[in-house]
């Protein structure tokens, strides 16, 4: 969902930096053979994600939803030269073509990819983190804050995708929606937790930016 028009958008699109062309390919890949394509980050937003992530200049960052990885190779680009990329989901189908895309880049071995549910794997990644990326199940936003805010350094940030889900969290609540309900319970923790100080940007689906006091 835009939540400004189509030629505000194109316009916001074509004065932002370009694409790489490494990325276009994924793109196009993921649409030709990956279920739900719209998962992606897509242009703008990856150069969002890439813009943040330069601006931090992290040496260790987690992120929690891959997908086919790109979001993953936008967040690599701002790192330090000794810096790692820890990327999990869940889905074990979708590594080779992580794993493909990872190897086109220059970040090929500062990626590293996990399998299998995040709450589990979290707790066995014994590092801090200068920036985190939330972008997996909805459901869970709220327990991967829980347990990941005490691995985060002083001034590191947690960036959290989706969470304006098309609107949803404005409308009136349906019994069986979880996800929603999930997403407007998260957005009030980031407001009243006093470890961090957060600005939601309605940029595409809606993206936090949390950062540790």
């Amino acid at each position: 969902m835009h939540f400004i028009s189509e030629a505000i958008d194109n316009y916001v699109v074509n004065h932002s930096a370009d694409e790489p062309e490494l990325l276009k390919q994924l793109t196009r890949e993921t649409y030709q053979k990956i279920l739900q394509p719209r998962m992606l980050s897509g242009h703008y937003q990856g150069r969002v994600l890439s813009m943040i992530s330069k601006l931090v200049n992290p040496k260790s960052i987690l992120e929690i939803g891959t997908y086919t990885g790109y979001s993953a190779l936008c967040l690599a680009e701002g790192m330090q030269d000794s810096g790692t990329v820890q990327t999990i989901d869940i889905n074990e189908e979708l590594i080779d073509f992580q794993r493909k895309y990872f190897d086109k880049s220059k970040y090929s071995t500062q990626i590293i990819q996990h399998v299998g549910n995040a709450l589990d794997i979290i707790p066995t990644l014994d590092m801090q983190f200068d920036l985190i990326f939330i972008d997996a199940d909805k459901e869970n936003y709220s327990n991967y804050f829980h347990l990941i805010i005490d691995r985060l350094n002083p001034g590191g940030i947690i960036l959290s995708d989706n969470v304006l889900w098309s609107g949803k969290v404005i409308e009136e609540l349906k019994p069986d929606d979880a996800p929603t309900k999930a997403l407007i319970d998260y957005n009030l923790l980031l407001k009243q937790d006093g470890r961090i100080e957060t600005v939601l940007l309605p940029i595409r689906d809606g993206l936090t930016i949390s950062r540790k006091k």
